[in-house]
């Protein structure tokens, strides 16, 4: 049957130094790093189609679009909400969000597509 549009998941963070723009070499301040914002996108995407994927199949990413709109500070938390509101064959369309307890940290869309984990496997180079 396959991942159906109205499928969520959201996922808490707990920011750490290991979290920040610093450890992740995408800037030099000791805040949230967008590319930690985007990996923890993804992570909820997964979950969210967990259970819903046919034996044998994942997903993986293909394109992600992000607006980081604030700064979190370590020792803060965050949580990620995603919806899966399209399925166009193989390719999921999800709507991302990430916020604090001020407000919006970032939103945007990623879409990720199904794909047989061997056959993917084979044609990695």
């Amino acid at each position: 049957m396959g991942p159906r549009p109205g499928l969520t998941a959201s996922l808490e963070l707990a920011v750490s130094d290991e979290d920040t723009a610093i450890a992740a070499r995408s800037g030099d301040v000791p805040v949230l790093a967008t590319p930690r914002i985007l990996a923890l996108c993804e992570e909820a995407c997964c979950i969210s189609v967990e259970g819903s994927m046919e034996r044998g199949c994942t997903t993986v990413g293909m394109r992600a679009q992000l607006d980081h709109v604030a700064p979190v500070r370590v020792g803060s938390s965050v949580r990620a909400d995603v919806t899966l509101d399209k399925v166009e064959g193989r390719r999921l369309g999800f709507t991302v969000s990430v916020s604090d307890g001020s407000g919006l940290v970032a939103a945007g869309r990623i879409t990720r597509v199904v794909v047989d984990r061997d056959e993917f496997l084979e044609k990695a180079r």
